[in-house]
C-alpha cells in the first residue's frame, strides 16, 4: 500500500480510533492524545501496519502504546473525577475493559481483539466476560432516557432496569427533557440526537449539563458522524443504532463506573 492510499485508509478509521480512546481514557483530550501518538508511531515505523487490514493494525499500535504507558496521558481537561476514576480503573482485571470496549463498541469480533491485544482469542473472550462482571455488578444509579421513538425507549429502559439501575423517565422533546431532570437528577443520561419536535438532543443534553454539572451521557444515534468531526468536544460513549443489547450494558457500565466517584451508590 502507497503512503497515499495508507493515510487514506487511516483517515477513514481514525474517528473511531478516537471514540475507543476517550472511551478508554475518560477524557476527549487524554484520548486525542493517545490518538496522536499511534499516528506519530506509524509514521516512524510504517512496519507496524503490515500483515492485518488497516483497523486492526491501528488499533493494534494503539494498544502497543496503552501497555507501554500502563496510564492515560494526561490532558489539560482532565478533572477530578475523570482522575479520581482513573485509579479507580486501576483496581479492574488487566486488559479486561479495552476487551470490553473493543468487542461492544467497536464491535470487533473475538478473533480480532486478539489480534489487536496480541492475547489468544480464548483469553479475549474471557477477559469481555469479566469486564462485564466487575463493572456491572457494583455500581448502581438513576438513569434518564431522552428518546422521541417509543419502542426504543421501552426497550432502553428494560436494559437498563434488569441492570439495577432506576430509570427517572422518558424524554421525547428537548423542554421534556429540561423538566424531567429539573424534577430529579440523574446520574446518568441516555439520549437520542433528533427529538419527536425537530428539537436537538444535543442541545437538550448540553443545556442540562450548563445546569448541572458534569453528568456522564451516553448518545445513542443513527448519525455517528455528526458527533465525531472533532470541531467540538465529542461524548466519551456513542452507540450507533441499530444498538445490541450488549452494547447498552456495556456502555452504561462503564459510564457508571467513570461517574461512581461521585456518589453514587454501591451495592
Amino acid at each position: 500500500m502507497s503512503a497515499a492510499d495508507l493515510a487514506q485508509s487511516i483517515g477513514r478509521e481514525l474517528p473511531y480510533l478516537r471514540r475507543y480512546a476517550r472511551a478508554l481514557t475518560g477524557s476527549q483530550t487524554a484520548g486525542d492524545n493517545y490518538a496522536a501518538a499511534t499516528l506519530e508511531a506509524i509514521l516512524s515505523d510504517r512496519s507496524m501496519m503490515n500483515g492485518d487490514d488497516t483497523r486492526i493494525g491501528l488499533f493494534r499500535t494503539f494498544h502497543a502504546i496503552w501497555q507501554s504507558s500502563g496510564q492515560p496521558i494526561a490532558g489539560e481537561d482532565q478533572s477530578s473525577r475523570e482522575a479520581a476514576a482513573q485509579s479507580h480503573l486501576r483496581g479492574l482485571t488487566a486488559n479486561s475493559r479495552e476487551a470490553l470496549l473493543l468487542r461492544t463498541i467497536e464491535e470487533l469480533r473475538y478473533d480480532q481483539i486478539a489480534r489487536v491485544m496480541q492475547v489468544d482469542q480464548d483469553e479475549a473472550e474471557e477477559l469481555v466476560q469479566i469486564a462485564l462482571n466487575e463493572m456491572g455488578r457494583s455500581i448502581r444509579g438513576r438513569v434518564m432516557i431522552i428518546e422521541d421513538e417509543t419502542i426504543i425507549a421501552m426497550d432502553l429502559k428494560g436494559i437498563v432496569q434488569a441492570m439495577g439501575h432506576e430509570v427517572t423517565g422518558i424524554a421525547r422533546t428537548h423542554t421534556a427533557a429540561i423538566e424531567l431532570a429539573g424534577e430529579r437528577r440523574p446520574d446518568l443520561i441516555l439520549a437520542d440526537i433528533q427529538l419527536a419536535d425537530g428539537s436537538s438532543g444535543i442541545d437538550a443534553v448540553n443545556e442540562l449539563l450548563g445546569s448541572m454539572g458534569d453528568l456522564p451521557v451516553i448518545f445513542i444515534t443513527a448519525f455517528p458522524e455528526r458527533l465525531l468531526t472533532g470541531d467540538r468536544p465529542e461524548p466519551a460513549f456513542l452507540i450507533s443504532k441499530p444498538y445490541s443489547e450488549e452494547q447498552v450494558r456495556s456502555a452504561v457500565s462503564q459510564a457508571m463506573f467513570f461517574a461512581s466517584t461521585d456518589g453514587l451508590g454501591v451495592a
